[in-house]
């Protein structure tokens, strides 16, 4: 029987996950998040076949509870895609879509439009997603940017922000790319003999491999996409979206016991001043010794991190009272390490804020990493946030605030009661 135009939907579902071990089976409103996933793929209209491929019975046997189909596969792929090739062997069908199965608030609308755009236009090798995002989202490395060419095929795909805004009024946009593939059975079959590229394992992204084999990706656009579910937190958001209810996220702040922050553009603008005598001299700013001190008074530890030192320093660091500090240092990931021990907390009780590649080694040793407004964009990319005040502007004074109020202590810097409370030890 032929199969042009066969269009089957492929549900990869691993049970394992670092972050949410079972995720395929995670209860959703009473149904496991599969069968969330399983049930919009049916209501694509262009869907002939939709089946479950998965590495572990559990989730065979949940998928055949509410009367699904499922594929048992191997438990050694090392791709969602990979997963896919051996699928094709036990589904025939002439386009093959892949469809996360930790997307549950997927469009239907979204993959008719995919594969309708496969169907069209028999010259496409692979199809795939987009949608417009804020330069904000942009800088996060892991959602994945698009560039595009003229008739909408992918020139490159990124972890970082592309196409740089050299001339921000000629930048096109930022574009995310959302994981939904569409395959067809001859690229599928081609795709293991396919060399990983360098490309591919410098950004971890397998949809580079197919770029650098010269294959043709589609994108279309859609509207922006609701979330996915990584982790615990991502599930609960998912769960009160499904219930209509109102999600209010606790902030990653909330569990911080410790800062740690750069001096020289951090404290800083970044500038150094020399007086005649060769001392060094320095300009701080207020607000960050009073978030500083509010953060100490609040039982958050703080620590002062420099890769130079000076009598400069040290006063301003004795004035405010913070006694965990190392000045000179080279090895800040060695420093952040011993600085935690010594404040008895771990890596994710820990969050840190920086300004360029000399602090990269304290991003990597911390829980959460923030950088400066004016930190350059390949520093940007390493941080779980980028703050809005650039360094020596109250950046410093910009997080102790957002961790102060993730901790239910924002009145010490917004009511006169509140920092009445902690005045005692206050210091600017």
């Amino acid at each position: 029987m032929s199969t042009a135009n066969r269009v089957a939907l492929v549900i990869p579902a691993r049970f394992g996950s670092s972050r949410l071990p079972g995720k395929p089976l995670a209860d959703l409103l009473g149904k496991p998040m599969v069968q969330w996933v399983f049930e919009k793929a049916q209501q694509v209209p262009s869907a002939h076949t939709v089946v479950v491929a998965t590495d572990d019975q559990r989730i065979v046997d949940a998928v055949n509870a509410f009367g699904g189909k499922a594929v048992l596969t191997s438990k050694h792929h090392p791709s969602g895609t990979d997963r896919l090739v051996e699928v094709m062997g036990q589904v025939e069908a002439d386009i093959y879509i892949n469809l996360q199965g930790d997307e549950p608030l997927v469009r239907p609308s979204d993959v008719e439009q995919l594969a309708q755009g496969m169907l069209a236009d028999p010259t496409v090798d692979v199809g795939t997603l987009y949608h417009a995002i804020e330069d904000e989202e942009a800088q996060n490395p892991n959602t994945v940017k698009v560039v595009l060419g003229q008739a909408g095929n992918a020139l490159y795909f990124s972890r970082s922000p592309i196409p740089y805004p050299r001339e921000g009024d000629k930048h096109p946009g930022f574009k995310k790319h959302v994981g939904v593939y569409a395959y067809r059975k001859r690229i599928l079959e081609q795709y293991a003999q396919l060399p990983a590229s360098a490309l591919e394992q410098t950004e971890q992204l397998e949809q580079l491999r197919l770029l650098a084999a010269g294959l043709c990706i589609r994108a279309f656009e859609v509207e922006p996409t609701g979330p996915g579910v990584d982790t615990p937190e991502c599930l609960e958001k998912v769960r009160a979206i499904l219930e209509g209810k109102p999600y209010a996220p606790v902030s990653p702040l909330a569990q911080v016991k410790l800062l740690i922050t750069d001096v020289d553009g951090v404290l800083t603008d970044g500038g150094i001043y020399y007086d005649a005598t060769g001392e060094c001299l320095k300009r701080f700013h207020v607000r960050d010794g009073l978030g500083m001190r509010l953060l100490e008074e609040c039982g958050i530890r703080v620590a002062v991190l420099s890769g130079r030192d000076s009598p400069t320093l040290r006063k301003r660091v004795a004035d405010l009272g913070i006694g965990l500090h190392a000045f000179g240092v080279k090895d800040k990931y060695a420093a952040c390490l011993a600085l935690m021990e010594q404040a008895g907390v771990t890596a994710d009780q820990t969050a840190c804020i920086g300004d360029d590649s000399i602090d990269l080694p304290a991003f990597a040793a911390c829980g959460l990493s923030y950088a400066v407004a004016d930190a350059p964009s390949y520093v940007k990319q390493h941080a779980s946030g980028v703050l809005a005040l650039a360094g020596g502007q109250g950046a410093v004074r910009e997080l102790a605030d957002a961790i102060l109020t993730a901790h239910g202590r924002a009145d010490v810097f917004n009511s006169a009661k509140g920092f009445h409370s902690v005045s005692g030890g206050a210091a600017q």
